[in-house]
């Protein structure tokens, strides 16, 4: 019998013959091998990956290899397992050669520094060999492009300064103001009653700004629970506590990053957030919820109010040097009114909105209708108007809408509502549901992806309801 060779004894032995095994099988077994250096330097390729150099645009491997690999395999993610020494076992990568289903691998010397990256070429023309492979990620990619695309323009200003509508001194005024604040970077304080423009103005300071391009995230603070609001704010670190995304979440802070954020009714602020709230408004950083890091953001804020934050600080009820922080460019906006001379005007703009978006004729004012709204004290401001010219709009066929479309208005205080006969429940119940949906499409411009997320059901379940509503 034949003696047989002696097999290592020990581990690191065979710890370097499997490793050469495994090298030897991959090379066999790919279409293509790459090695680059701990510089990012392509130092060797074998044979198989010699064929796609023409196509990369080499004649000759000796032109190829000695050279950084992000110049000559475009698009290569070789240089992030570098940095991170974490593998990308499975990907797609697309150049001037063609499209392919790469693995890149770290390499590691005996203390565990990474010393260069082996890439791999598993398979060429993907499109036949994984079909449904490709066909599925294609997919994938385009829901998540719609995604961002509809993110983006979820947090795009949606008003300018043109949206401002009013030419009375006292709206001229607001908007000298409004663009004298978009030219710089202070923090703006818009103050005045509920219904005024708040908003929209902020929405026109930012489109107007050098942040134009970059989000505008708002937030309504007295929509929001306080034992939610430093999470909603600052955001929370992966795995903060028990229930808590593995992943962690962004805070509206990291999601204006670059752009603007607009703290609406600041004055609900609680007393408990209002100290974080000023660190970050002075530091530009924040501090997750479970976290003991500190990030650093890049963020133009603009609050707004009705409430009176002086008597507040008088009060105790707000913090003074939190005060002082946002009150750097203060913007009051007049109640309507006091700008009644716009009142023409607006109604006209809100009637051909409140058109377009129900897909009722337009109308318009005659004399006495214009009289009558005229005489109202309006104390809701342009909110109250626009829900006044909905109601009479939706209520008669007249093209032009007069003084007796508004003579449920009353002409100086809203109008104490009568109580209505008594409905069996369900009825009551698909009515509230009925609205709500009509609101929550009217309010996200009838994207019904957006309009689910405010009422918090699925699409699907929005898509069954608007067919029941359309068959009822």
């Amino acid at each position: 019998m034949q003696d047989q060779p002696a097999l290592p004894s020990d581990g690191d032995s065979i710890l370097k013959l499997a490793a050469r095994s495994m090298f030897d099988l991959f090379s066999s077994m790919a279409e293509g091998m790459i090695l680059v250096d701990r510089t990012g330097r392509v130092v060797w390729i074998n044979e198989g990956y010699k064929r796609f150099l023409p196509a990369l645009g080499f004649a000759r491997e000796e032109d190829f290899v000695g050279r950084p690999v992000a110049e000559v395999v475009p698009n290569t993610q070789m240089h992030y397992v570098l940095e991170t020494g974490k593998p990308i076992l499975i990907d797609l990568l697309t150049n001037r050669a063609g499209t392919f289903v790469v693995s890149r691998i770290p390499l590691r010397d005996d203390s565990g520094e990474v010393i260069g990256v082996l890439g791999m070429v598993l398979f060429d023309h993907p499109e036949t060999t994984l079909k449904p492979l490709i066909a599925k990620f294609a997919h994938l990619q385009r829901d998540l492009d719609d995604a961002r695309r509809a993110l983006a323009e979820q947090r795009r200003a949606k008003y300018t300064f043109a949206s401002f509508i009013g030419s009375s001194p006292a709206a001229l005024e607001v908007k000298r103001q409004a663009r004298r604040a978009a030219q710089g970077e202070a923090t703006v304080l818009l103050l005045g009653e509920t219904g005024t423009g708040k908003e929209l103005l902020a929405h026109a300071i930012h489109a107007g700004s050098s942040r134009a391009h970059k989000p505008f995230v708002g937030v309504n603070l007295a929509a929001l629970p306080e034992t939610l609001m430093e999470a909603e704010f600052f955001g929370v670190a992966p795995g903060a506590y028990t229930g808590a995304d593995r992943r962690g979440r962004d805070g509206r802070f990291k999601l204006a990053d670059g752009g603007t954020l607009f703290l609406d009714e600041i004055g609900d602020t609680p007393p408990a957030l209002q100290a974080k709230l000023l660190r970050a408004l002075q530091e530009q950083e924040i501090e997750p919820l479970g976290s003991n890091r500190m990030f650093k953001v890049n963020v133009r804020v603009i609050a707004a109010t009705s409430r009176d934050l002086r008597q507040m600080v008088k009060d105790g009820t707000f913090r003074e040097d939190l005060y002082y922080r946002l009150n750097v460019l203060p913007i009051q906006l007049p109640p309507l009114r006091e700008r009644l001379s716009d009142l023409e005007a607006l109604a006209e703009s809100l009637l051909e909105d409140i058109a377009s978006r129900s897909g009722m004729p337009t109308r318009t004012l005659t004399p006495s209708g214009l009289a009558s709204l005229t005489a109202h004290n309006w104390p809701g401001n342009v909110r109250e108007l626009r829900n006044t010219l909905e109601q009479a709009a939706m209520l008669t066929d007249h093209a032009r809408l007069a003084a007796e479309d508004f003579s449920n208005m009353s002409k100086s205080a809203p109008s104490i509502p009568s109580i209505p006969p008594a409905k069996p429940l369900p009825q009551l119940i698909a009515e509230l549901e009925r609205a709500s949906i009509q609101s929550a499409l009217e309010a996200t411009k009838g994207n019904k992806v957006s309009a689910a997320k405010l009422l918090g059901i699925s699409r699907a379940t929005l898509y069954e309801k608007l067919s029941l509503m359309r068959n009822a």
